[in-house]
């Protein structure tokens, strides 16, 4: 397509296929106010200008909001495929959806979604009888935006407790039914935040929150969570406090846990999102003391299986790979741990089903499966449907067989019956999808960062293209708190793909790919080995003529928005196209919102030193926005009521970049009203959200109609 060129200022282009000239369209970006705000680190002043969009419940932050999205959609208005994206989006997302089968009770249950529902249902069916509704989250409210976000069901499978989320909060609700009659049993509990829930017998349940903060959730108490004991038929406000809270026990994750045969609570304490403190204790015993597993932050380790007072764990302490361990419950201690699957060289995850235990391997961030005994004695290598990832592998203790899960980067997740005892398994559903796996294929290839690191990324892409620097491509990436990107497959993939589009992903150092070192590598004080990596993958995917600098878009999604954010600002020149998403962008003061504190881990803060003040500032993307560069086309996105990663964050670096950008590029922000972090978001809101971010990309490398205009042909505005 003839590469378009666009007029200074805050002029752009109508996209409409012509010889002619075309005529600008002027977006009017809205006047952002700038205020004598001044922060001193260690001696050195910081101005804050834009401090006052911090408070997103101010008339002014309201107004302004609504301002940014006005410019924005006016623009999208004029790229002249956006609907004819929708369109196809709508069309290939349109295939039913079902999750793997789980047994409660008398009944299996799955999640089902016929196509384009806003949210998955949970079916469930009793031996040969017709499968009926569950729970229709829904019918939770009329737009669509409350989902379901946690079931629960008692040991006998007779009750049931569930947690929704309203407008995408991380705050939550929770209701206990009758499961047979599906009929709420007590008042909804309110208030519950980063919490699951686990049964002790059918009598109640543990949960755990945080003090609802009073006004602005900025004034939330985020170092103080604590795990709640409910007991059905009381009052929520009478619910007791089992760990947390006090001066000794302030963590800002607590969590709990009752082993399958109800004997065991298991406490998780952490006071960032990586290390832990493990606690047990006696259900059997009435008034049981707390015994102490762990009592360091030392290491990331928890409980999967019990025999009576025997007791496994995962654990990476001394072992960045992750191991299970052995020990007893009657002195559950570090000096009494023995070795029961050792570390080895690929990382581990592990679960158990079927009296077996299960363990998935990443090697280069491709699963691999091993079934054992309760002896340590190898079973079994699960030979795989393909190479990509594998998940579900597990299930009650008396299982004779379970489901899994299979897919990878162009194959749509399918679900497989598995035999515990033979390791043979079968099909149990595949998707009906308007898109051939077998046209398209991916890659795994090795590159050299910075420092010389070898780091892996899988390209994909339809097969035969021609590398000729031309493709379109993002580059998507995350690289921390130690979250590994395998393969898997994604509808709004498919379409960039469909359209020739590649889509290449690296394990970035921060990442847990390769253990607790690789993630270390991209912490703190060596946090800009996750850009480097990221721009040595830039780097790679042009200098092999994958694409080039006009047809390259990057692209990340919180901390991977910070990644797009610190990349953008330190390498202008390498892409056309920059996509944050709900991205950590204010690393001076990110710690100071919500659960931001938690992250320091990762992160380190502004307040603890004056070195990581100084490289902290060297890389955050709201202080290293410069007037008189010009910065690439960018569609920075974010929830108004997004209370993880506040919207501040993006708001801030939009008036930044809106202000300082030089040249011909647009600089847009599409706030998403009613909506949070990302989870549980509509089907129907995600649509419209792929389809602005999509057309806005190929707009801006220059499409006046799209790549494979083709496969469009019947959505043609």
């Amino acid at each position: 397509m003839k590469r378009l060129s666009f007029l200074a200022g805050l002029l752009i282009l109508a996209s409409c296929k012509t010889e002619n000239k075309r005529e600008p369209i002027a977006v009017n970006y809205p006047t952002t106010a700038k205020v004598d705000t001044i922060d001193t680190y260690f001696g050195t002043e910081v101005p804050d200008p834009f401090r006052w969009l911090e408070d997103d419940m101010s008339p002014e932050t309201e107004a302004w909001v609504k301002e940014q999205n006005q410019a924005t959609f006016g623009y999208f208005d004029k790229i002249p495929f956006r609907s004819a994206l929708k369109n196809r989006l709508e069309k290939l997302w349109n295939y039913e959806k079902l999750g793997s089968p789980f047994k409660e009770g008398d009944y299996t249950y799955f999640y089902k979604n016929d196509g384009l529902q806003n949210q998955y249902v949970v079916y469930r069916k009793k031996d040969d009888a017709e499968e009926e509704v569950f729970l229709d989250p829904n019918t939770f409210s009329e737009d669509g935006t409350t989902s379901l976000m946690g079931l629960r069901f008692t040991k006998d499978g007779s009750k049931a407790a569930y947690l929704i989320s309203e407008g995408g909060s991380d705050w939550r609700k929770g209701i206990v039914i009758n499961a047979e009659t599906k009929e709420q049993v007590e008042d909804t509990l309110v208030d519950i935040k980063f919490s699951g829930i686990s049964w002790k017998g059918n009598e109640g349940f543990f949960y755990s929150s945080y003090d609802k903060p009073k006004g602005s959730e900025l004034s939330a108490k985020t170092d103080q969570h604590k795990l709640y004991y409910h007991k059905l038929g009381t009052s929520q406000d009478e619910d007791e406090v089992i760990f947390g809270g006090t001066k000794a026990e302030k963590h800002r994750y607590v969590g709990g846990s009752v082993s399958e045969d109800g004997n065991y609570l298991f406490i998780s304490a952490s006071t960032s999102t990586s290390g832990n403190k493990l606690f047990m204790k006696d259900l059997t015993k009435e008034n049981s003391p707390l015994v102490t597993i762990l009592d360091t932050t030392d290491s990331d380790t928890y409980v999967i299986e019990n025999e009576g007072a025997k007791l496994w764990m995962v654990t990476n302490l001394n072992a960045p790979n992750k191991k299970i361990v052995v020990t007893n419950a009657s002195n559950p201690t570090p000096d009494n741990w023995k070795d029961f699957i050792p570390e080895t060289e690929h990382v581990l995850t592990a679960g158990t089903g079927g009296s077996y235990f299960f363990t998935e391997y990443m090697v280069d961030a491709i699963s691999k499966v091993m079934q054992y005994d309760y002896e340590g004695n190898l079973v079994r290598e699960v030979e795989l449907p393909g190479v990509g990832s594998a998940g579900g592998f597990g299930g009650k203790k008396e299982d004779k067989e379970f489901y899994f899960s299979f897919t990878n980067y162009n194959t749509p997740g399918s679900s497989y019956k598995y035999n515990v005892e033979t390791g043979k398994y079968e099909q149990y559903w595949k998707p009906e999808i308007d898109f051939n796996p077998e046209d398209y294929e991916s890659t795994q290839v090795f590159y050299e960062s910075k420092d010389g690191t070898k780091v892996p990324m899988i390209i994909t892409h339809k097969k035969g293209i021609e590398l000729n620097g031309k493709n379109p491509t993002i580059l998507y990436g995350y690289g921390g708190f130690n979250i590994s990107l395998t393969p898997s497959f994604s509808i709004v993939n498919a379409v960039w793909m469909e359209q020739g589009g590649v889509y290449a992903v690296p394990n970035l150092r921060g990442g847990g790919e390769y253990g607790k070192k690789w993630h270390i590598a991209g912490t703190k004080m060596q946090k800009q080995n996750v850009f480097d990596d990221f721009i040595a993958a830039a780097e790679y995917l042009i200098d092999n003529n994958y694409t080039s600098k006009e047809y390259l878009a990057i692209r990340g999604g919180s901390n991977g928005g910070l990644l797009v954010g610190a990349t953008m600002t330190q390498r202008p020149d390498l892409m056309q196209v920059a996509l944050p998403a709900v991205g950590v962008l204010d690393m001076l003061r990110y710690h100071t919102f919500t659960a931001g504190a938690g992250w320091a881990y990762d992160y380190g803060t502004s307040e603890e030193s004056e070195e990581m003040f100084e490289y902290l500032k060297g890389y955050s993307p709201v202080h290293n926005v410069k007037s008189g560069v010009e910065y690439p086309a960018t569609l920075v996105t974010t929830g108004d009521h997004d209370d993880r990663v506040v919207p501040a964050h993006s708001f801030k670096f939009a008036a930044e970049l809106q202000e300082k950008q030089m040249g011909d590029n647009p600089t847009l922000i599409r706030i998403e009203t009613n909506a949070g972090h990302g989870a549980g978001t509509p089907v129907s809101k995600t649509i419209e959200q792929y389809a602005d971010i999509f057309g806005f990309t190929f707009f801006n490398m220059g499409y006046d109609e799209l790549p494979n205009q083709g496969v469009l042909k019947e959505f043609k505005d």
